[in-house]
């Protein structure tokens, strides 16, 4: 693929990608704010920027085997870990904005627990373990196999978890 093509089919499925999740959450506050249909309309488009996303990343080809897709992941959510969120945290802290400080650190720390979790399935790619995760909905932690009673990273109560079987 020419390189100008390729950079763009980054920035089409960046593009894509983001609009897919900014309208999955305006969809959710259309639906709280007492607007199904506006829900409904948000959440369509959403999927239809999700097909677009696929398209390009199946042109991009980047879409591997699932033991490279694994491999792939886990660096890629190492390097965010241990770089980026790193970097982020600093400069919250240097302009003593203590939200986004929090925000990066507890996204941080999520990440570093996707990475072990990538990390271990790597590991047992072959046997195929059976396991029901456990998705923090306020920060992202994911919990493999128990529900636990207090997220590790924010601390709310387990009734703020939804279970993935």
């Amino acid at each position: 693929m020419d390189d100008k093509i390729k950079d763009a089919m980054h920035q089409a499925y960046t593009g894509e990608s983001k609009a897919a999740l900014r309208l999955k959450v305006f969809a959710e506050k259309a639906k709280e704010d007492g607007y199904p249909q506006l829900a409904k309309l948000f959440s369509v488009i959403s999927f239809s920027e999700e097909i677009h996303g696929k398209k390009a990343l199946r042109l991009l080809r980047e879409i591997k085997s699932t033991e490279e897709n694994l491999a792939d992941s886990f660096e890629s959510e190492t390097r965010v870990a241990g770089v980026a969120y790193d970097n982020f945290i600093k400069r919250a802290e240097e302009v003593g904005d203590k939200a986004a400080s929090l925000y990066f650190s507890q996204s941080k720390d999520v990440e570093e627990v996707h990475a072990k979790l990538y990390k271990e399935a790597l590991d047992h790619v072959i046997e195929e373990r059976e396991t029901t995760y456990h998705v923090c909905t306020v920060c992202g932690y994911v919990s493999d196999g128990v529900l636990p009673e207090k997220c590790p990273v924010c601390g709310v109560g387990k009734e703020k978890f939804v279970g993935f079987e």
